[in-house]
């Protein structure tokens, strides 16, 4: 199911997302402040290609939540939203069920992402 999962996932829109990622880190990377939000674009580019085999283990501290905090300001809510919306267009079907928690899984992150590691 994980390898057909990814494959469909991919066809039906995981790739421009995935490929939507990395121009983000690019744009966050470009001044020194962003690097760290650079690294967690990369962090997300990498669950938006293949969301099917890979967890996500939540930890982090003080710093983390500070971190969080700027993340949520500057580009989270609107993408947990987007997630979020994706996530219940998909879950109106039994079929879209697997990939509306997928996408549930990636507005968590996306809204989250310092402190989390993607396994």
């Amino acid at each position: 199911m994980r390898l057909l999962g990814n494959i469909i996932w991919i066809v039906f829109g995981g790739i421009w997302t995935a490929l939507g990622w990395p121009i983000a880190a690019l744009l966050f990377t470009i001044t020194i402040v962003g690097i760290p939000l650079g690294r967690q674009c990369l962090k997300m580019a990498s669950l938006t290609l293949a969301p099917f085999c890979k967890t996500i283990v939540y930890g982090g501290g003080a710093p983390s939540l500070v971190a969080n905090v700027f993340w949520m300001i500057l580009a989270g809510v609107p993408m947990c939203c987007m997630y979020l919306l994706a996530g219940v267009l998909n879950c109106i079907t039994v079929i879209g069920i697997p990939f509306g928690l997928q996408s549930f899984k990636m507005a968590k992150l996306s809204l989250l992402p310092f402190g989390a590691e993607v396994r």
